[in-house]
């Protein structure tokens, strides 16, 4: 019996944030001595000599008791493998820690642990850890978009490179990352060092506490910019409607055909930051909201700007039912739905927060109007 599935943690961050020195740390913490951790070339994360024990074509036993792999074929068979290792007794691990290249987007490797069936049954996503280079990471977020998008779809941040600016400097850096992505909790590695135990267990758990769940929507800390009114009458959650398009205005807003908020201009000026493409907007929905109008609103979202929703997350209460449960959704694919029944009785408010790139200030609000009217959601009910 394979049991309880493995949580799998993606450490990514831009060329030369720091990933390496953070991952031959995390290496030596006894701590980690249970983890698989999965790269792309050993030649390019670089792992310390001295950690290494014994290695073969694919895997390096490291003396901390780690087992390091390179991705064979794709991460989907690389996981796979390690897997049926495990379950034979060749190798033991109970997490694995996949390190990304610089560059690279976190959303296919999130979809695949999340929607591929041949590792859902075994491996669970726990989170996304980022390095932000303190020192050169104000300027690689003003020339490279991708940093941005990365910094945007942190669960942790992990500032690295303190030492080599001032108070002030580091201030404003922080502050710069808030402002990209206010719910995602910031940690300073010093050197590389940093306890490991801050970087695991991020996505909710059935027995989570409502202090915990609302850490993690971080509701109350998107930026102010954006902050949404509460509502009245009919209340949604996080998600849009499948045929929302075809309700009387929806074609002013420019949002449910043809996916106008993607093609918008989004190119900056030269020389100027990327962040203004980022923007976090979020609702608190005070009653439980009928379960059809939550799902016509979800899919109608996802329809007209999956590709540039980087991030969902919410706290939803529906009609029928006892608790909340936690919602996450990266892009268009979203995580099954988290009960949540340690959840205070008398607190039925939903909250949502919705991390996008190049939407319009008042996206999540316009998708909601559709849903204030009872004639057009009654007719999409029949």
């Amino acid at each position: 019996m394979s049991g309880t599935p493995i949580p799998v943690t993606l450490l990514t961050g831009f060329l030369g944030s720091g990933k390496t020195t953070l991952l031959n740390q995390l290496l030596r913490d006894p701590g980690m001595d249970r983890a698989a951790v999965v790269v792309n070339e050993f030649g390019e994360i670089g792992l310390d000599h001295d950690l290494i024990e014994q290695s073969s074509e694919a895997t390096v036993l490291l003396s901390s008791g780690c087992l390091c792999c390179t991705v064979r074929g794709d991460l989907g068979n690389t996981l796979a493998d390690l897997h049926g290792r495990r379950q034979r007794g060749e190798i033991a691990f109970d997490r694995v820690l996949i390190e990304t290249t610089g560059i690279a987007d976190p959303g296919p490797i999130i979809h695949a642990l999340v929607l591929d069936p041949s590792l859902t049954h075994d491996f669970v996503l726990d989170g996304t850890l980022v390095t932000a280079d303190a020192a050169a990471g104000p300027d690689t977020l003003n020339r490279h978009f991708e940093a941005v998008q990365q910094i945007a779809m942190a669960d942790q941040i992990v500032l690295t490179k303190t030492d080599l600016v001032g108070a002030d400097a580091l201030a404003r850096f922080e502050k710069r990352l808030a402002g990209l992505n206010a719910g995602a909790p910031r940690h300073r590695a010093d050197y590389g060092r940093i306890d490991p135990a801050l970087l695991f267990g991020l996505a909710p758990q059935t027995d989570s506490t409502p202090a915990q769940a609302l850490k993690w929507v971080a509701a109350a800390q998107a930026p102010a910019r954006a902050e949404m009114p509460p509502l009245s009458g009919l209340m949604v959650k996080p998600g849009g409607g499948l045929g929302m398009g075809n309700l009387p205005g929806a074609q002013d807003y420019g949002l449910f055909a043809g996916g106008g908020a993607d093609k918008r201009p989004v190119t900056p000026p030269a020389g100027t930051s990327h962040d203004g493409r980022i923007t976090a907007q979020s609702a608190e929905i005070d009653k439980p909201i009928p379960a059809i109008v939550f799902d016509l609103w979800l899919e109608s979202l996802m329809h007209s700007a999956a590709s540039n929703i980087l991030r969902l997350k919410a706290v939803v209460h529906v009609e029928g039912m006892d608790h909340p449960f936690a919602l996450h959704g990266v892009q268009h694919v979203f995580h099954p739905p988290v009960p949540l029944p340690n959840w205070p009785s008398g607190d039925t408010v939903s909250r949502i927060v919705v991390i996008g790139r190049d939407l319009p200030p008042r996206y999540l609000d316009d998708s909601l109007q559709f849903l204030r009217a009872p004639p057009p959601i009654k007719a999409h009910q029949m």
